[in-house]
């Protein structure tokens, strides 16, 4: 069936979201065209593609059609896709999220029949729940969806929520992580550890967009806690978003700045090795007002390095872990959890190895991605169906 993926987030931009459909659909075949927002500097990405990317303007500020600006962004946005779908002979689409992706598919069901299936991470229906209209535009969209695909049971809870009367169309499919690049290291790379300046150090590592929900603000104010039992302690924050001020103006304030490194220019050798050397990997998410952690992939490709893991009790991240096993899960508001739950790790490698050897065990054998791909397969075989 040939099936259009309509997804603003994509790569070459970061995000987790965009980074799970490229793991995904580069592997199920050639029967997917991507349909990706337009961006800069993507050329050079999109032709090593095999995967076939066309590009529009997919982003803006207005999810609604309340406004005039909104009106005007999905009705340019319908009609360019509608040549798409007549041209490409499109007989499915799956939809990035429920909106602004599902709402476009929505229009286009109505008007040629094309079914579609959205995708739910779970933050983004809690955004659409402070508006209305956007909170009634979710509905209207998931009751003529084929499918619901959640990225964690807990994101299936917050679909539960919003309109009980879709469950039937409600699908689990977690995220996975590429195990065979994902890998545990032999021996540490001196060379590696000699030019980030990290020789002697007990790494603690966390990877995401730096915002509110992720909680690297928390983990920098558990530092000075750390260093007390660990003093060797470092902890290495990788990515950019709007907070970098606010968490730079901490490590200031804590006065940690020789213990805190903020990678915001990372390529993925470079993050793949600091997942590799780190001691300890943590996402310290919460939930912030409406804003939570749907699943956490990159708590899977720390395990999937042989790395115990930390997570926050919010949101889905949990799923992607086995508690006192390969992780741990604590309350991350509070920084004093945080520096208890590090300290365990870095002060007992033994506990850190027996962790991580689990952990690898379970990425391989729950999240690789050539298994995941074909669970989605048949997945998707059932929408057809």
């Amino acid at each position: 069936m040939k099936t259009l993926v309509l997804s603003q987030n994509f790569p070459p931009a970061s995000g987790g979201s965009g980074r799970w459909f490229w793991e995904l659909y580069s592997r199920l075949g050639d029967n997917y065209l991507v349909v990706a927002d337009e961006q800069p500097d993507v050329e050079a990405f999109d032709a090593q593609s095999d995967l076939p990317i066309t590009r529009m303007p997919l982003y803006s500020p207005q999810w609604g059609l309340a406004s005039l600006e909104g009106l005007k962004y999905y009705y340019r946005s319908y009609r360019r896709l509608r040549k798409l779908v007549k041209a490409n002979k499109i007989e499915m689409i799956h939809c990035g999220r429920v909106l602004p992706e599902g709402l476009m598919a929505f229009f286009i069901n109505k008007t040629l029949g094309v079914p579609y299936a959205c995708y739910v991470h779970g933050e983004d229906l809690e955004a659409s729940a402070l508006s209305r209209e956007l909170n009634s535009l979710t509905k209207m969209v998931m009751r003529s969806a084929a499918k619901i695909i959640c990225n964690s049971h807990n994101s299936a809870g917050i679909v539960e929520r919003v309109d009980n009367s879709v469950m039937s169309k409600v699908v689990v499919m977690h995220p996975g992580a590429d195990t065979n690049k994902f890998v545990p290291l032999a021996q540490p790379d001196t060379g590696f550890l000699a030019k980030m300046g990290w020789q002697n150090k007990q790494l603690i590592v966390t990877v995401g967009r730096l915002q509110a929900r992720k909680g690297q603000d928390k983990m920098i104010e558990a530092m000075p806690q750390v260093l007390s039992v660990c003093p060797q302690a470092h902890y290495v924050v990788i990515g950019h978003g709007e907070c970098e001020q606010l968490l730079r103006d901490t490590v200031e304030r804590l006065g940690v700045q020789a213990h805190v490194d903020i990678l915001t220019a990372c390529d993925d050798d470079t993050m793949i090795k600091c997942y590799q050397h780190c001691d300890v990997f943590i996402l310290p998410n919460r939930t912030e007002g409406q804003d939570i952690e749907g699943f956490g992939m990159v708590l899977v490709e720390a395990q999937a390095c042989a790395k115990p893991v930390i997570a926050g009790d919010s949101g889905g991240t949990k799923e992607t872990l086995i508690a006192e096993q390969t992780g741990k899960i604590v309350d991350a508001t509070k920084p004093e959890a945080l520096a208890s739950a590090v300290a365990s790790f870095l002060q007992s490698p033994a506990l850190a190895n027996e962790y991580g050897r689990a952990g690898r065990e379970h990425a391989v054998s729950q999240f690789d991605w050539e298994n995941a791909a074909r669970r989605a397969e048949q997945i998707f075989n059932t929408i057809a169906d």
